[in-house]
């Protein structure tokens, strides 16, 4: 008889979508537990010139859109924020928060929302997925005609002794358009591009997903200008977000210098022993053809070359596009589908290569669409058990009358729970700003804190929580979660104490 050898199983960590789903669960399971309530809301409607006051219960009365009715419900906004469109969500009414009579589900109503709420996610998410999808048929195009490979030829010997530079830069310049303009899921079109660029460069996969990500989410973390969440959050709370400009400026700067040292010295680590890489045995055979780009002779023809170019056009009109006319993926999706058109007549493929190509680069995308419905998923469910406003209910009773310098850092905690349940970061301006900013007065500290506590918080915990962009991020290269901790977990320390001493800073400056 013949000694069997048992291969032991290697444990593996869960793909993104199981991860999505086990925090959709958790979620669905808190419902049970946490009671339903809401806050009573005030939405400005253009078309009538009034406000909609919607009631804990549900019920609707209409107001005059008047200062006279903010001040009656202590709302610290000014009546032309509303009008020219600045706050445009309902806006929570501070001390409104009542528990609402909502029968707790039963297990299988419970089992029915917990799979519905994942339709209606991609449904909801539909424009994004549409956008990603486009995007991976123009790849697809692109990589069919040999664009890719030929421009990484040419390029690899222009990078030559200047590798460090791609790092610097494009973090520095992804960083930027996300304190500026929120640059967040449009980064997503710049991985299949960067991918090879950086392998070209002698880095791995980990240094281009934290160089895009790390830029983006850090920029946005510590916003500026960002319309999305400082302005926003800043007119919620009634006052000026100038105000706290040059502190902001310098977190902004201590923040991506950080991380960028950061990256830099894994990527040259990288570079001089491949080994080092944290994916290097999940793809040492499969990049290793980009190692010697340089060595191969590629015909760079007119059709790879104005391919490129359409490409980069695109790309160069989106950015305009969203930070400039305020567009989203609608509108970016529409660039990049016509931009396959284009491409449909000057890529050298014929009919069947062209829509084989746009097609077989869709699906390769297809993945990371679908992770983006499940995640929504998540808020949905917060939205239909009315959890949401008990949570900021229960934190804001918490944090109230604690020493300014102990408040303060709680409330960066406590934004931190609420940016990994509320990704959109407009919504949680509006929902917790009224509750939350006049908690400032009350403890003598100046609301800009209150609005860098939730800046921070909220981009803090976007750097590993699930429902956020990560997971999506890590699908374009292929690297799983645990991997990206490993490499992450020191950084999230250092970021994590950069914004507590900042936050002290601010008690001091503002």
């Amino acid at each position: 008889m013949k000694n069997v050898k048992k291969r032991k199983k290697k444990h593996q960590f869960p793909t993104a979508y199981t991860v999505v789903i086990l925090v959709l669960l958790l979620v669905q399971i808190l419902t049970f537990f946490i009671p339903a309530g809401n806050y009573a809301t005030i939405q400005y409607n253009s078309d009538s010139n009034n406000f909609t006051v919607t009631e804990p219960s549900g019920k609707k009365i209409k107001k005059p859109a008047t200062q006279k009715i903010l001040d009656k419900y202590k709302v610290k906004i000014t009546i032309n924020k509303f009008k020219d469109g600045t706050i445009y969500k309902p806006v929570a009414i501070p001390n409104s928060y009542k528990k609402i009579n909502q029968k707790k589900p039963n297990l299988y109503q419970a089992v029915v929302q917990f799979l519905t709420s994942q339709v209606q996610g991609i449904g909801q998410s539909i424009d994004i997925i549409a956008f990603v999808l486009i995007l991976g048929g123009c790849i697809g195009v692109v990589h069919a005609n040999g664009a890719i490979d030929s421009g990484m030829a040419a390029l690899s010997k222009k990078i030559k002794g200047k590798q460090s530079l791609l790092i610097i830069l494009i973090m520095g310049l992804i960083g930027l358009g996300g304190t500026t303009f929120g640059l967040a899921e449009e980064t997503m079109a710049f991985y299949p591009i960067l991918i090879p660029v950086f392998l070209v460069a002698g880095f791995d996969r980990m240094t281009v997903v934290a160089t895009i990500f790390l830029g983006t989410s850090i920029g946005t973390m510590a916003s500026t200008i960002n319309p999305f969440s400082t302005v926003i959050a800043s007119n919620a709370a009634g006052v000026n977000f100038s105000h706290a400009l040059p502190l902001r400026v310098m977190m902004w700067l201590v923040c991506i210098i950080t991380g960028m040292i950061y990256v830099l010295i894994y990527a040259n680590k990288v570079k001089k022993n491949p080994k080092a890489s944290f994916v290097y045995n999940d793809f040492a055979k499969e990049d290793q053809k980009y190692m010697n780009e340089d060595t191969k002779d590629y015909n760079f023809t007119w059709h790879q070359k104005l391919t490129l170019l359409v490409f980069a056009i695109a790309f160069i009109t989106m950015i305009w596009g969203v930070q400039s006319k305020g567009w989203y993926f609608t509108e970016i999706s529409v660039v990049f589908l016509a931009a396959g058109y284009i491409m449909a007549f000057i890529s050298g493929l014929n009919e069947h290569q062209f829509v084989k190509s746009f097609v077989d680069g869709a699906s390769d995308l297809l993945g990371v669409a679908l992770t983006i419905g499940l995640a929504r998923a998540v808020s949905i469910v917060m939205e239909e058990s009315h959890t949401s406003d008990t949570i900021m209910n229960f934190f804001s009773n918490a944090v109230s009358g604690m020493p300014p310098l102990i408040f303060i850092w709680v409330m960066f905690l406590v934004y931190i729970v609420l940016g990994f349940f509320i990704q959109s970061s407009s919504g949680l301006a509006v929902l917790s700003m009224p509750i939350m900013a006049p908690l400032a007065n009350v403890v003598g500290i100046d609301r800009a804190s209150i609005i860098d506590a939730y800046n921070w918080g909220q981009g803090f915990i976007s750097l590993i929580a699930p429902t956020g962009l990560i997971l999506m991020s890590l699908m374009m290269v292929n690297i799983g979660f645990d991997k990206w901790f490993k490499f992450c977990w020191k950084l999230i320390v250092i970021e994590f104490g950069i914004c507590l001493a900042f936050l002290a800073l601010g008690l001091v400056v503002y």
